[in-house]
């Protein structure tokens, strides 16, 4: 492991684009130095730390890794600590999301499902955890209103992020006091890219009482804040939903 690296560093998985690259950006404007971690999005990827190095050389590192293989979290955070030294805060964003309507539901679909959302995390935390505990660092885990309330017709989603959930409560006892654990459950901040999960958002906003859509910075300014602003804070999962979580 190189000598102790002068700022705090941050893993991002999923940290190509949408959500995940809003996050690394704000983590990156309050002075962390950034591994983003991706899959298929290289590209987007290269061009986020390249954006970041113009304002802070030296400053980003892209690390590609399927994180179903079961090797590759352990790996990751292997490369990662070579080439910083430290690890301060692991944000486990990277997610899988599609129907499995009960009749048609394969065991492919489950593992995929559950290889992103709750297995990867739960690895990576595992590897993350001694330099987690050097720094005295904290984990946030991107969970889901549908932890708890059901979506209809994503019946493993919702179980491998009530999975996620759990292993957020469990994490923030076994790692304490060194290590705090928590989660953020958004709300509609982005539309599914691929399509999306209601026939009516205007319908889904109505049913929302502050009446609109959030933002991707409404997510990772509540990341940033538990990461660094929260010092008596764990186990918790913070609801970034505009208000549906008491109206579902």
């Amino acid at each position: 492991m190189q000598p102790r690296h002068p700022r705090p560093v941050a893993l991002i998985t999923g940290a190509g684009k949408r959500v995940g690259a809003t996050i690394a950006r704000t983590l990156h404007d309050a002075g962390y130095d950034l591994a983003l971690h991706c899959r298929r999005s290289v590209a987007e990827a290269e061009a986020l730390a390249a954006e970041c190095a113009r304002q802070r050389p030296g400053s980003t590192l892209v690390l590609q890794a399927d994180l179903a293989h079961h090797d590759a979290p352990a790996a990751l955070v292997d490369t990662l600590l070579a080439h910083y030294g430290r690890l301060d805060a692991l944000v486990n964003n990277a997610s899988a999301f599609f129907p499995t309507p009960v009749g048609s539901a394969s065991v492919a679909q489950w593992n995929e499902l559950f290889a992103s959302n709750a297995q990867a995390p739960f690895f990576l935390a595992q590897a993350a955890t001694p330099a987690l505990r050097t720094a005295r660092g904290a984990i946030v885990n991107l969970v889901d209103i549908y932890a708890e309330r059901a979506l209809a017709d994503h019946p493993i989603y919702c179980m491998a992020k009530a999975a996620l959930a759990a292993m957020t409560r469990a994490l923030a006892l076994d790692l304490a006091p060194e290590v705090r654990v928590n989660g953020v459950a958004p709300g509609a901040v982005l539309w599914p890219s691929d399509g999306k999960p209601y026939a009516d958002q205007q319908a889904l906003l109505a049913r929302t009482p502050l009446e609109r859509a959030g933002a991707p910075e409404d997510v990772a300014g509540a990341v940033l804040w538990l990461l660094r602003d929260a010092p008596f804070v764990t186990g918790q999962i913070l609801r970034i939903d505009g208000g549906r979580s008491v109206t579902i």
